[in-house]
């Protein structure tokens, strides 16, 4: 087992990770798209996501810090999406960290979400940096 994998397992173990029709019943969920601009614009989006760069992710979800996105709470349900799910799991593990107890991921990633049929928008919308 590589390092990689030992460090995405030790992240996993801490998060209730998310199948799709699972992120798809629930309404207070605030989803953000890590996946770099051109997937998105290529594949689409999850109706309702924020897309957020990668580099500002904990700078826009820190609950308590000057340059957090609105509308969300410690207590609100993040929900990461990349390409796949590998690289979500250890973006949630570092909201867990910055006060994010709800903080998880998405099993399949975007392209998960995508096979099993639910709804998508046109990608390529501007990221939130």
């Amino acid at each position: 087992m590589s390092t990689v994998d030992i460090i995405l397992e030790e992240a996993r173990s801490h998060l209730k990770r998310l199948e799709p029709h699972e992120l798809h019943r629930l309404e207070d969920a605030l989803v953000v798209d890590i996946r770099p601009h051109h997937n998105r614009l290529a594949e689409g989006e999850i109706e309702n996501s924020v897309a957020v760069e990668r580099i500002v992710l904990e700078w826009r979800l820190d609950p308590a810090g000057e340059w957090r996105l609105p509308g969300f709470t410690a207590d609100t349900t993040v929900v990461v999406v990349c390409n796949e799910g590998w690289a979500s799991s250890l973006a949630a593990r570092d909201l867990q960290r910055i006060g994010l107890p709800n903080a998880t991921d998405l099993v399949g990633g975007y392209r998960g979400w995508r096979a099993a049929g639910l709804p998508i928008r046109e990608g390529g919308t501007q990221a939130v940096v």
